[in-house]
């Protein structure tokens, strides 16, 4: 019975957790939050918060290159801390200066939170074994 609540007749392996990780991570955010900021740049760039003494349109650009170009970099596992690293990045702006730390409400950053911490995760944990960086 022990053995059954343990789960230990499963094997250990980091590197499929971080495989999983990651390509989840990186095709929801890629497909769910970055291609339509792409596709609809111009929208989305006037309602953009200008943060950082950054105009709006510069701080949509950096989002998109995140969510897009960072995304697709994580799935496949390369530069995989240096990605995980700008949507930590972008995740974290998204959570404090725009959801204002917000958990609950209307206007709950609870999503952005969620991928923060793994974002952060894969910047301390690197790629895995199954990646192209193959750390």
């Amino acid at each position: 019975m022990l053995k059954l609540l343990k789960m230990s007749f499963l094997p250990k392996s980091t590197d499929y957790g971080l495989l999983i990780l990651r390509v989840a991570l990186g095709f929801s955010m890629l497909l769910l939050h970055g291609r339509g900021k792409l596709l609809n740049f111009a929208a989305t760039a006037e309602k953009f918060p200008a943060l950082f003494g950054l105009p709006s349109n510069v701080n949509a650009g950096l989002a998109v290159f995140a969510e897009v170009l960072c995304s697709a970099l994580l799935i496949a596992g390369l530069f995989t801390r240096f990605a995980a690293l700008m949507l930590a990045c972008t995740m974290g702006t998204a959570f404090f200066f725009v959801h204002k730390s917000a958990l609950v409400g209307e206007h709950s950053g609870e999503l952005a939170m969620v991928y923060l911490i793994g974002y952060a995760t894969l910047f301390l944990a690197g790629g895995g074994k199954i990646s192209v960086d193959r750390e």
